[in-house]
């Protein structure tokens, strides 16, 4: 699939009103200079020390099981926002997108990040959601056809894949609630169980800003007649 440029608006002014006015940065090339400034940060605070890495998390713990699990959570959810950004006209969901692919393809890079500086494989044999302990994070379940909680199937991707204009944005809102649902309960349970202390604020974090976006897409919602699922 090929993707065209979206360009984020910036402000100049004329006279008194302020006029927005296309800039040329790509998502993609404002993503990637994003994450080379966090890459930068994270060698620096989580990375293990060159003489002593009994402190790095072993392949099944919760650290590592977050890291992996929410990488590939965290890709969707790009992969989403980058799809309604050519299905719909409307700046509100196209910057609402933008924001999402941008902050969840950062917080992608770091989790990778992490399980490469602990020398941890990126795949588990236990397959995704094993790390998670107990049954109170588990009440969000996965959809047939879906990897992990709140993660959209093929069908549906495809689904908004072929939508336009509202029909599409509707179903953007929808699944990325869905989707942050799932994110939020898997990163609660980081906050509870992870040990190094640069994931559980991540965690935390990626908690307080997914419940935050849940509000803003449910007002969204309702702006466009529907709710969330």
């Amino acid at each position: 699939m090929s993707y065209t440029t979206v360009t984020e608006p910036d402000v100049t002014t004329s006279g008194d009103a302020p006029v927005r006015k296309p800039s040329p940065v790509p998502w993609a090339v404002a993503a990637v200079a994003a994450l080379v400034a966090l890459g930068l940060v994270l060698w620096l605070v989580a990375a293990p020390g060159d003489e002593d890495t009994s402190d790095a998390p072993t392949a099944g713990s919760a650290d590592a099981g977050f890291a992996r699990d929410m990488a590939v959570h965290h890709q969707q959810a790009v992969e989403m926002s980058f799809i309604i950004r050519d299905r719909t006209d409307d700046e509100d969901v196209r910057r609402l997108a933008y924001d999402i692919a941008q902050t969840q393809a950062n917080q992608r890079g770091m989790l990778i990040g992490w399980l490469d500086l602990w020398g941890l494989p990126k795949t588990s044999a236990d397959g995704y959601m094993a790390w998670m302990k107990g049954d109170g994070h588990m009440g969000h379940q996965s959809k047939g056809g879906s990897l992990m909680p709140g993660m959209a199937t093929d069908a549906e991707l495809g689904q908004l894949g072929k939508a336009q204009g509202k029909d599409a944005e509707i179903l953007y809102l929808q699944l990325l609630t869905d989707h942050h649902m799932g994110g939020v309960t898997m990163a609660r349970a980081c906050a509870e169980q992870c040990e190094v202390p640069q994931e559980r604020q991540l965690a935390q974090g990626m908690t307080e800003g997914q419940q935050s976006e849940m509000r803003l897409m449910a007002d969204m919602l309702e702006e466009r007649g529907s709710a969330p699922r």
